[in-house]
């Protein structure tokens, strides 16, 4: 699973997640793309599943880049625990998406078999997204 070496503060606040994304919203390295539609977490296991998805549908062939990292922990307390003894520990870690940003991009197949790739690894995913080709003129 995804998760960053070292941070400098174990927990975090949860944060506000408005807006659209201002930063890598355009296919970079490939020639197609995956674009959230709107915001909210996605997992690192989400992640890795839709990532093994677009790979296996593609057998392979191509290239995947994963645009997004899980930087945010998140956090979870037991089930038993009472209203006391602060923040649980840390469950896990989450990308924080905006409408527009780019979650995967992939290059050297054919859109056919990119679109069916991004459907399978679009399924994995908790957040609605779209289906991006770069435009060649």
């Amino acid at each position: 699973m995804l998760q960053p070496k070292i941070r400098k503060h174990r927990k975090e606040f949860r944060g506000k997640m408005g807006g659209i994304a201002s930063t890598n919203n355009t296919i970079a390295f490939g020639e197609y793309g995956l674009k959230s539609m709107e915001n909210g977490w996605i997992k690192a296991r989400e992640i890795e599943a839709g990532r093994r998805a677009i790979t296996n549908s593609m057998k392979r062939k191509g290239k995947v880049w994963v645009k997004i990292f899980p930087h945010k922990p998140y956090t979870h307390k037991g089930t038993n625990s009472k209203m006391i003894a602060g923040k649980g520990d840390v469950e896990g870690y989450v990308a924080v998406v905006r409408p527009g940003n780019m979650l995967f991009e992939l290059s050297g197949v054919t859109e056919d078999i990119a679109r069916e790739a991004m459907r399978l690894g679009a399924q994995k995913l908790s957040v609605q997204t779209k289906f991006v080709s770069k435009k060649i003129v």
